[in-house]
């Protein structure tokens, strides 16, 4: 029999039977409401004072920081030879790391809870200050699907990889460890409500112009702009196509055979912009580090006993689990700015005029308070399948004028190449090996290393290695005076985390952010 964990009171329902996920044997709520197998069922419960949101917040900080192990389908299934040649680095059935049956640490089955790689709320500090959401340290780095991985300096990517080179070029041992793969630090889920529902909010805008676009007579340009972030445009064709080739920070490199909606939707989590809410980045983390595969990816019929892994664990997280845990990842807490005085005032006017902005813009503002959750997802549809809508005022967000909120991330959800000095190295990518989604900088200051993997010990290191379309702004940075320069981190210092985030839901009791159902 499965272990039970501690019982928050979500049971991990699907249709057709109870599961048992890593809530274990029916909890609270699984008693109370044997009935529950969808989220809406949640919502519901909700609307009529049946259950709270804050209990359904506890429970996703449960699935967050819970342990998986093995009894709830912890790792991949059996190595299959099969599929490896098909695909050595694909997962379901990878190998393990000296053949130990469980870890790999080089392409995932790396940890064992998200909290793992979410632990540092600040490093501002010493001892650094650990809790719940934060980002990740140097050694909390995912290795993503790597094919070759040089630390002996025994190989070069010239000949290893990289295409159009002769394959009989000498080796030289240039003091760069290759790497094919991609190499990811962690960053936190502060603020992760705004930023989901802002992408939502543009998505739905760039599908209103591709129909826009695609109703159009030939040759007519349809600017795609929404919440004042340019994503390039949109030529008509007729006959209802349009091309894409101008469509900038969004969508695949090579948009040959994509559908133009599924080109045209915000994907503001993960460094490359890879996936359209946290809920779709879980899925993948779910089975990429621990091996648990969540039931709406592998059984999305809701059939029930679906073991695709073939590990002796069926149903290993359920569909209201993966809920519980998106309402714990949009209602994490936002970020702070601290008052600024004469010296951090003005280096935000300097982070303005030498181009920061641009990019790192201050905030964003939502036409809505309230994000609505989906399942299932549709990543060009963020209204479809709605069950449940959180109010992101009472979360902390600030409410703007309009109706919405603001969000003030320094960023603008959009991917731009940053020059050679940070570009990746890896075969697989269906994107510019330098091409970044802009890092959020609010809480800045605490969440050292910085730049996509790390590499950067300080802010002043990370502004250096800017290139490509932040060329002129680094630039900019650097000719300024030393005092000046010291002004706008100055300012940045101003930019920090959460205080003591997460701590409330170890707390018992019936406060929390309003939610309601979607009828």
């Amino acid at each position: 029999m499965r272990r039970k964990h501690a019982v928050l009171g979500l049971a991990a329902l699907t249709p057709g039977l109870v599961a048992v996920g890593v809530f274990g044997q029916e909890g609270e709520w699984g008693a109370s409401y044997p009935g529950w197998k969808h989220p809406a069922d949640i919502a519901e419960a909700i609307d009529r004072g049946a259950a709270g949101l804050e209990e359904v917040r506890r429970a996703g900080l449960e699935v967050f920081t819970g342990r998986f192990t093995r009894e709830d389908g912890y790792g991949d299934g059996p190595f299959d030879p099969a599929e490896w040649l098909e695909d050595p680095v694909a997962f379901g059935h990878r190998p393990t790391l000296q053949g130990n049956g469980q870890l790999l640490r080089v392409n995932g089955l790396d940890a064992q809870s998200c909290n793992e790689c979410h632990s540092i709320v600040s490093h501002r500090t010493n001892p650094p200050q650990l809790g719940i959401g934060g980002v990740g340290g140097m050694v909390q780095n995912a290795i993503i699907m790597p094919s070759l991985i040089d630390v002996a300096d025994a190989a070069d990517d010239r000949v290893s990889h990289q295409p159009g080179h002769d394959p009989d070029l000498v080796l030289e041992a240039d003091g760069a460890a290759d790497f094919n793969g991609r190499f990811a630090n962690p960053p936190f889920l502060f603020g992760g409500g705004g930023v989901e529902l802002l992408a939502k909010e543009m998505t739905a805008d760039l599908q209103e112009l591709l129909d826009l676009a695609s109703a159009s007579p030939a040759g007519t340009v349809v600017p795609l702009d929404t919440h004042d972030v340019h994503f390039g445009t949109l030529l008509a064709l007729g006959g209802g196509d349009v091309d894409l080739s101008g469509v900038e920070g969004v969508g695949p490199k090579d948009p040959t055979g994509v559908e133009p909606a599924e080109v045209l939707v915000v994907r503001p989590f993960g460094r490359k912009g890879d996936n359209f809410s946290m809920r779709d980045f879980d899925r993948t983390a779910m089975q990429f580090h621990f091996g648990i595969q969540p039931v709406e990816v592998v059984d999305p019929d809701g059939i029930g006993g679906v073991d695709e892994d073939g590990d002796g664990v069926a149903d290993e997280i359920g569909v209201l689990e993966m809920s519980a845990l998106h309402v714990f990842d949009v209602t994490n807490p936002v970020p702070r700015t601290l008052p600024l005085n004469g010296n951090s005032q003005a280096g935000l006017q300097h982070f303005l005029e030498i181009g920061c902005a641009s990019c790192h813009r201050p905030f964003l503002e939502t036409r809505a308070r309230e994000i609505p959750l989906a399942h299932p997802e549709v990543a060009t549809d963020p209204s479809a399948n709605v069950y449940l809508e959180i109010d992101l005022v009472a979360v902390g967000f600030e409410p703007a004028p309009g109706g919405g909120v603001f969000v003030p991330l320094f960023a603008d959800l959009k991917r731009h190449r940053m020059g050679p000095r940070l570009a990746e190295s890896f075969e697989r990518a269906d994107l510019e090996q330098d091409e970044f989604t802009t890092a959020r900088l609010w809480g800045v200051a605490d969440t050292a290393p910085y730049l996509h993997d790390g590499r950067a010990t300080t802010l002043f290191e990370a502004i250096e290695l800017h290139g490509g379309e932040a060329q002129a702004a680094r630039d900019a940075f650097l000719a300024l005076p030393e005092s000046a320069r010291e002004r706008l981190l100055k300012f940045l210092s101003r930019l920090r985390v959460p205080r003591r985030p997460n701590e409330e839901l170890l707390k018992q009791g019936p406060s929390g952010p309003r939610a309601r159902g979607r009828r």
